[in-house]
C-alpha cells in the first residue's frame, strides 16, 4: 500500500515579490502603503484560519462562534431577539433563523417567547454555549499571546492604537461595510 502525499498548493509570493510585481504593473504604487495593507490582509486571513480551526476543535463553526460572541457582548443575561442578532451580525432574518435552529438543537442557545410580549422571541445563551465561548476565548488568548510575543508592552500599545486609527478611518469612509459600527466604543 502506498502512502498518499498531498502536494502543496502554489506558493504565495512573498510581500516583497508581490509589491515588486505591483510596482512593475502600476508605477504609482506607494510600496510602504502596499506593504502595510498587504501584510494586514495576509495576517487577517491567517488569523481567521487559526480561529476557525480552534472553534472547529470545540465542535462549533465560525458562524456559531459569532452568535455566542454577540450574546456575550450583549451582557448578562446574554439574550437578544433574533432580529437584533441578525442586525448585529449583518445577516438576513432567514439566515439568522437557520443558525438559531441549529444552535438550539446543539444546546448552545435556547429560543423562548418573551414573557412580557408573547409575540417576541428571545434567544438566550445556555451554560453549554457559555462554556464553548469561554474555551474558545482561552484558545484564542493563547494564540494571540503567542502571536504578539516578540512585541514589548509599549509596542503592543502603539500597534493597537495605530490599528484602531486605521479601523476608524475605514469605518468612517465605509460605514456600511462591517455591519457593526460600535465594536470599539
Amino acid at each position: 500500500m502506498s502512502e498518499s502525499t498531498e502536494e502543496p498548493g502554489p506558493r504565495e509570493p512573498s510581500l516583497d515579490e508581490q509589491i515588486a510585481a505591483y510596482q512593475r504593473e502600476f508605477r504609482d504604487l506607494d510600496p510602504q502603503v502596499e506593504q502595510v495593507v498587504s501584510a494586514l490582509g495576509r495576517l487577517n486571513r491567517r488569523m481567521n484560519v487559526a480561529y476557525g480551526r480552534q472553534v472547529a476543535a470545540l465542535g462549533i463553526s465560525n458562524a456559531e462562534w459569532e452568535v455566542l460572541k454577540t450574546l456575550v457582548l450583549s451582557g448578562a443575561p446574554y439574550r437578544l431577539g433574533p432580529g437584533e442578532l441578525a442586525k448585529r451580525l449583518g445577516l438576513t432574518p432567514a439566515a439568522m433563523t437557520h443558525r438559531i435552529d441549529r444552535m438550539a438543537g446543539e444546546g448552545l442557545v435556547t429560543r423562548d417567547r418573551d414573557e412580557n410580549n408573547r409575540v417576541r422571541v428571545i434567544v438566550e445563551l445556555t451554560d453549554e454555549g457559555r462554556t464553548k465561548w469561554l474555551e474558545a476565548m482561552r484558545m484564542a488568548s493563547d494564540f494571540e499571546e503567542d502571536l504578539l510575543q516578540d512585541l514589548s508592552g509599549g509596542e503592543r500599545g502603539v500597534l493597537g492604537e495605530l490599528l484602531v486609527r486605521l479601523l476608524r478611518r475605514v469605518e468612517h469612509a465605509q460605514p456600511d461595510a462591517g455591519g457593526r459600527l460600535t465594536d470599539l466604543d
